[in-house]
């Protein structure tokens, strides 16, 4: 995910970098078996892109990142986010030949037209403060297809409250200014493109959109 600080910050003024929680290395029951099926849905739908090239926005610590890299052999993928000290450190720990990390603003990525067979925005767009233009930008860049993935709304901050998390802010997860239900980011998605698979990994929506 995108930000400006340190990883996890939620600065009033910021966008949190990195993860606010580490849930691809959380050793809880749940959240392990809820992100396998995350993992389950995001490869599949990775499959059916079958990406040349790849330009992953809001990447983080690089995680998701640099599995890809390690996936796409020799073939090229960028890793953007904004400038981070701590995130740096993390792309460190993460190298590959055919890896690039770069501090890029997500509305107005330094690339030419179709630069990328496939764009990627994961669990990112729900902390950005203007998501139409990211994925205006995205869908520019990309020249066959965008996967994306956001907490599904009502239910994301409804488990939060549930579980007696972030009751002051009615359950919303700190950085997160943007909010929908799979139907509203279907109509997000599908003004920049095909949606040919809408999944549903518990409590996330995930798109595989063709360009």
């Amino acid at each position: 995910m995108t930000g400006v600080a340190t990883p996890g910050s939620t600065g009033a003024d910021s966008v949190p970098t990195g993860n606010t929680f580490d849930k691809y290395g959380s050793t809880n029951p749940v959240v392990r078996r809820l992100m396998a099926g995350f993992h389950r849905t995001l490869d599949q739908l990775w499959d059916r892109a079958a990406p040349r090239s790849v330009l992953d926005v809001g990447c983080g610590e690089g995680v998701l990142t640099h599995e890809w890299a390690q996936r796409l052999g020799d073939r090229r993928i960028v890793g953007i986010d904004l400038d981070d000290d701590a995130l740096r450190a993390e792309w460190d720990k993460r190298r590959r030949d055919n890896l690039e990390y770069r501090c890029v603003e997500a509305t107005a990525l330094p690339f030419a037209d179709g630069e990328f067979d496939l764009a990627t925005a994961i669990e990112v767009l729900e902390h950005v403060p203007d998501p139409e233009a990211t994925v205006a930008e995205m869908a520019r860049v990309a020249d066959r297809h965008l996967l994306v993935s956001v907490p599904r709304e009502p239910l994301w901050r409804g488990l939060n409250m549930a579980r007696g998390a972030y009751l002051r802010d009615l359950g919303n997860t700190p950085g997160h200014v943007n909010h929908w239900s799979k139907r509203s980011f279907v109509e997000l998605l599908s003004r920049h493109g095909d949606v040919v698979e809408a999944r549903s990994p518990f409590p996330w929506t995930m798109l595989l959109v063709r360009l």
